[in-house]
């Protein structure tokens, strides 16, 4: 209960914690200047009289210490203590984004950890959790093309598409052109002042029913920016997972990113075109085009406060309450 009472507690009016010098200086007065009187009656001795070892002897300063209790809470209260709630509100224009994913067999491909696309679903994933106010989709391709996720806000569930993303969902091959045509096609009625299609390969375009020069035009016509992104090793050969009769079998494959293609439709659409060789450089792509498409949002922060200081003042008064009753019955002085 004191946990959950003391938890987020600010004070409204700090400075009267300062009050608290008063209680080191009324038990100073207490212990050295206090209950000095003069006897009226002198004896030899009060050895037959010692109160010492008696219950009321023992606790006659409790009165004392509850009032100096009173005083600590009431000067408490007086600081104002109060729990603050936050609200936010965000208001303005998010981005509405596609993650255009090349799922064909050269994806397994080793030259990532642990291959090219876990890669790329890790890094998307990433991308996804630093975009909280954009309507994000997915779409994969093949040999041909298919939406995995339309847009959405709901990044929840965007994030469990994601992971379900694997191999031989689609026929084999490389239709660049289908998966960036599709990927426009998604975007195509969104109000959205700026569209925004991520598409990441490993390959040369051979396959699919639209070409990606036309792919590319209708990308322009309906203002879509294209950030292209190659994936594959600098080293020429990538270890790649092939499947034989025996099983499956692991061996240098031929890197063939058409660099060309995939620069020449960033530059016409007004995106960026960028080479990942590495888990390392694809991270560092995304972060970028992550700081090049900033979300147009205004956060706006509400403050609350609700008062705690009632509890203090109702025990302030229970102590006083208790220091009077004790202090007139109890640890009553008779003259």
């Amino acid at each position: 209960m004191l946990y959950d009472y003391l938890q987020n507690i600010t004070f409204g009016q700090p400075l009267f914690f300062l009050l608290f010098i008063l209680i080191p200086i009324l038990i100073w007065i207490k212990y050295t200047r206090g209950d000095k009187r003069t006897a009226a009656l002198r004896i030899s001795t009060i050895k037959g009289i010692s109160r010492n070892g008696s219950l009321k002897y023992t606790f006659q300063n409790l009165p004392f210490w509850l009032r100096i209790l009173a005083l600590a809470c009431i000067i408490t209260a007086l600081a104002r203590p109060q729990n603050q709630y936050n609200e936010t509100r965000r208001e303005g224009e998010g981005i509405d984004i596609i993650l255009c994913i090349d799922v064909s067999g050269s994806m397994t491909a080793q030259d990532f950890l642990p291959n090219r696309m876990e890669a790329a679903k890790k890094v998307a994933i990433d991308f996804v959790n630093h975009r909280p106010n954009d309507r994000i989709g997915v779409v994969i391709f093949a040999g041909e093309s298919f939406t995995q996720c339309p847009l959405t806000t709901d990044h929840f569930v965007l994030i469990s598409q994601i992971q379900q993303i694997r191999n031989g969902l689609l026929e084999d091959g490389t239709a660049i052109g289908s998966g960036l045509a599709t990927s426009v096609d998604r975007l195509r009625d969104s109000k959205s002042k700026s569209k925004v299609v991520i598409l990441l390969t490993d390959g040369v375009n051979n396959g699919g029913l639209i070409d990606p020069s036309t792919a590319k035009e209708i990308a322009k016509a309906f203002h879509v920016k294209v950030y292209t992104i190659g994936v594959g090793t600098a080293a020429g050969y990538a270890p790649t997972p092939i499947p034989t009769p025996l099983g499956t079998i692991t061996q240098p494959e031929k890197v063939s990113i058409d660099e060309k293609l995939l620069q020449n439709i960033a530059n016409e659409t007004g995106g960026k075109y960028f080479r990942a060789t590495d888990n390392s450089s694809l991270e560092q792509i995304y972060a970028d085009i992550n700081k090049m498409e900033k979300s147009k949002v205004q956060i706006t922060t509400f403050h609350r406060f609700t008062e705690r200081f009632y509890p203090l003042v109702f025990i302030a008064l229970g102590l006083l309450f208790l220091e009077g009753i004790l202090r007139y019955t109890v640890f009553k002085k008779f003259p």
